[in-house]
């Protein structure tokens, strides 16, 4: 299926680039290659991309600089790191750096597909989202065209992947909603391995809606099964 959605593949890995350009446009996709760190930052904000696929280790400029240099002037842009670096620090730091999902080499085409087409429609503009679901409780407001959230009038702006976990939290409010549940409306896939990744972006949410993280008022731990959403600012025991 035919689409305008414009990706960038930054990796200095010639093949790699080549094949995951080939199979990208197959699927659709208009792409656009760069060859490192610094070539992929210029292009990055230079020009107007529905999604960066990113390596982490090429010369001149390493992908997490890179990503989080693209996150200082583009805070909604999904980006995908693709990287034969897959330890937890290295997926913490991935995701620190504002990256939005990690995918370690080697790996299958068609998990990079669905990786892209989960992130793609997590960007869509809200209108497409059921105009009964709850956009507005408490002290919290979301507005889904600008990916913001306001909260006691304050606006502040949010990645996609935040924008979605508090999409996905202010349905469920004042109830525990489990990791799982969060892997699987925001992110349509996930394992245990995943939870790290909630983690950190539910981290990244929380130091954008809070006064103080170490005494939350509205976005609070569930220990052992997942965050509950209290707008009002009022913990139901």
């Amino acid at each position: 299926m035919q689409t305008n959605k414009r990706i960038l593949i930054v990796d200095d890995d010639k093949q790699i680039r080549e094949l995951l350009s080939f199979d990208i446009t197959q699927s659709g996709y208009i792409t656009d290659c760069a060859l490192d760190g610094e070539e992929g930052l210029k292009k990055a904000l230079e020009n107007n991309y529905d999604l960066i696929l990113l390596d982490c280790m090429m010369p001149k400029m390493d992908g997490f600089t890179v990503c989080k240099n693209i996150r200082i002037q583009n805070a909604t842009v999904p980006i995908l790191m693709l990287t034969a670096k897959g330890s937890i620090e290295d997926k913490t730091q991935g995701f620190d750096c504002g990256a939005d999902d990690y995918l370690i080499k080697p790996f299958e085409i068609q998990e990079v597909l669905l990786r892209i087409r989960a992130l793609l429609r997590r960007n869509q503009p809200a209108v497409q989202k059921n105009t009964k679901e709850v956009l507005r409780a408490g002290d919290i407001e979301i507005l889904p065209d600008s990916l913001e959230a306001v909260v006691l009038d304050k606006k502040v702006k949010l990645t996609p992947t935040e924008f979605e976990i508090l999409y996905c939290l202010m349905q469920h409010i004042n109830t525990p909603v489990t990791l799982a549940v969060l892997l699987d409306e925001v992110w349509g896939y996930g394992d245990d391995e995943d939870v790290r990744m909630v983690r950190v972006h539910v981290g990244g949410l929380r130091q954008k809606i809070e006064e103080n993280t170490r005494t939350p008022k509205y976005l609070h731990t569930v220990v052992n099964v997942g965050y509950k959403l209290t707008p009002f600012g009022l913990l139901e025991e």
